[in-house]
């Protein structure tokens, strides 16, 4: 496999032993995690993975930080709580051999129960097929050139995937393979779902109708 897979962490130890034990079980690839300053045991948690770095906090920073590392041919932005299906990382490098596809992303399954979290799993999808916007915790991939070439994420506080995904629309289009990433329920489960999920899709708006992405960060708190 010719894949880096870059993990930005803040105080992540509940779920990042299990995240990158996951990763080293589907072969060889390489592993970075980005720390933005946990108070934690996360660091300590991390010791199989192949780079650790502490960087300025923010998953923008943290991504870029570790993208710069990246010795593999294509990139996985990753978020500390998922988990990638078996065979995940091999569909990767397959996605991307396809002509015209830039970048693209895992079917996402929110580890919840319930007609509501499985409504949440169709959007997700529906939405990369019909806008090419590819939300983090689905797991982005694509080609370290196209990455550098594009200047990395923008040094955005919140939504530089949003904001990521519409700059790739130049380089080719965005797609989901059929692997499956298993997503933390915890944003949904302590804030609701029906209202994390209004409040996902009205700060996309705004974020993509002009309003400052680092002023709607305020609007949407760390969960930990």
């Amino acid at each position: 496999m010719s894949v880096s897979i870059i993990i930005p962490t803040w105080n992540e130890a509940a779920h990042i032993t299990a995240t990158v034990a996951g990763l080293r079980a589907q072969g060889d690839c390489e592993i970075i995690v980005v720390d933005g300053g946990s108070s934690d045991a996360t660091i300590a948690l991390v010791r199989d993975a192949d780079r650790v770095l502490v960087s300025s906090p923010g998953r923008a920073s943290q991504m870029n930080a570790g993208a710069r590392l990246a010795t593999r041919e294509n990139l996985l932005f990753l978020h500390a709580d998922c988990q990638i299906e078996s065979g995940g990382l091999h569909a990767i490098d397959r996605a991307l051999a396809r002509p015209g596809v830039s970048a693209g992303c895992f079917a996402m399954r929110v580890a919840a129960e319930g007609w509501g979290f499985r409504s949440i799993d169709a959007c997700a999808t529906a939405r990369v097929r019909f806008t090419g916007v590819v939300y983090g915790d689905q797991g982005l991939f694509l080609r370290k050139r196209d990455f550098e070439l594009l200047g990395g994420f923008p040094r955005l506080s919140f939504m530089e995937d949003v904001f990521f995904s519409r700059m790739l629309a130049s380089r080719g289009r965005a797609v989901v393979i059929g692997k499956k990433i298993f997503v933390s329920p915890r944003r949904w489960e302590r804030v609701g779902l029906v209202r994390q999920t209004l409040r996902n899709w009205t700060l996309t708006a705004l974020a993509l109708g002009g309003v400052s992405p680092d002023r709607l960060a305020e609007y949407y708190p760390r969960v930990r």
